[in-house]
């Protein structure tokens, strides 16, 4: 039992293998709620719900009428899933005793989480998706504004560690002199005690939401959505859980890559949407339709916007879930810019470029059939596989 917990509830997970684990229940959550994982979207509705909540009146705002509204985030799937995401990330935090109040290492990084986390924020929406719904779980699902959208983030994302390597931007170490007999570390057990009993505690609580949910609704039924809130919890708990205990952020995808040449996480992600778009393809031949975003230069900027405002803030939106339930007070700051980013796009929408709002749909499966629409989109696969390996040869040849 010792190693068990050791194993599986304090010690990281292999990033890589988390992610592919990532992939293939996103998939599955595609076969159960015909819609992907994402997080955006719902957090433009909770920051609607915030401007409501204060009497403004959102029926002339377009982009809100798109996201619709109706319901709350205890009624809606998207919104249980969300909060079981958080769940799942907070007890998996408390489970490992990671959970430290800490405040942000300078002032320079609080103006980062901010800019940063508005910008993310309204590119994603203004892509009409993040690195999830244009990204991780876009690009097994045969849209190819999903592939436009990576460009333009990839790019976004290399700007931003050019800029952040900057001088400016980078927090001046202090060295100190300290004696070597007050420099011991002490293994806190209580509080690593208390920590995992809370965890447990919430564990214990979430299972009996779960049961409520369960016992309210009825039993599980694929055509009946709110029979499905139960599982709708469960999943974003599994979510939450699994992006703690393998610190998955997406931002280091392409980010590691290009400081370090490190490409574990790029490659498990990789591997883990080919696996997603062979489970994917199978529900769709099956009669599920996936959601097609129209190309337009909204998801090039968006995406550009996006990728360069999660590096520059820190992290993604899964990144900054878990940190922040880590306690990391830099990442709170993302998360509540990250929500007003969305709340920014959703008031200024109207007011974009009509072009910006039209554009093809273009499914791979619709133009080119099922047999080569499938295939084409193995191959991008592929090709971008090889690029990340042919980076990562450049870069360890450039510094040899």
């Amino acid at each position: 039992m010792h190693s068990f917990k050791q194993k599986y509830l304090i010690n990281f997970w292999d990033n890589s293998k988390s992610l592919i684990a990532l992939g293939i229940l996103s998939a599955v959550y595609f076969g159960i709620f015909g819609s992907v994982w994402a997080v955006t979207g719902e957090m433009t509705r909770w920051g609607g719900e915030f401007l409501e909540l204060f009497g403004m009146n959102l029926e002339g705002y377009s982009y809100y009428q798109i996201q619709s509204l109706r319901g709350t985030p205890l009624t809606r799937s998207d919104g249980l899933m969300l909060i079981g995401m958080f769940i799942g990330a907070l007890i998996a935090a408390l489970w490992a005793n990671k959970v430290k109040f800490r405040l942000p290492a300078s002032k320079i990084r609080i103006f980062q989480a901010i800019l940063g986390g508005i910008l993310s924020g309204y590119g994603a929406r203004l892509a009409f998706g993040c690195n999830l719904a244009d990204f991780f779980t876009g690009l097994p699902y045969f849209s190819l504004h999903t592939w436009l959208f990576t460009i333009f983030m990839v790019l976004g994302i290399f700007l931003a560690v050019k800029v952040c390597n900057l001088p400016f931007f980078k927090p001046q170490a202090k060295l100190t002199l300290v004696n070597k007999e007050n420099c011991t570390l002490t293994h806190q057990k209580g509080r690593a005690k208390l920590h995992f009993f809370l965890g447990s505690v919430f564990f214990i609580a979430f299972l009996a939401w779960v049961f409520y949910l369960l016992y309210k609704n009825g039993n599980i039924d694929l055509a009946n959505k709110q029979s499905l809130l139960s599982l709708a919890l469960i999943f974003g708990f599994v979510f939450g859980f699994i992006v703690a205990r393998g610190q998955i952020c997406f931002t280091s995808c392409f980010r590691d890559l290009f400081l370090f040449g490190r490409d574990n996480a790029i490659k498990g992600a990789i591997l883990g949407m080919i696996i997603a778009s062979l489970i994917a393809f199978a529900f769709i031949l099956g009669g599920h339709s996936a959601k097609i975003i129209a190309l337009s230069p909204a998801v090039a900027v968006g995406a550009f916007l996006f990728g360069f405002g999660i590096v520059f803030a820190g992290g993604c939106e899964c990144g900054w879930t878990y940190r922040a339930c880590e306690g990391q007070s830099h990442f709170m700051i993302v998360g509540v810019a990250n929500i007003l980013g969305t709340m920014i796009l959703a008031l200024t929408y109207d007011l974009l470029p009509s072009a910006f709002k039209s554009g093809a749909k273009i499914n791979l499966l619709v133009e080119f059939g099922n047999f080569w629409g499938f295939n084409i989109n193995l191959i991008l696969f592929g090709l971008l596989f090889a690029l990340v390996l042919i980076y990562k040869k450049q870069y360890f040849c450039k510094i040899a």
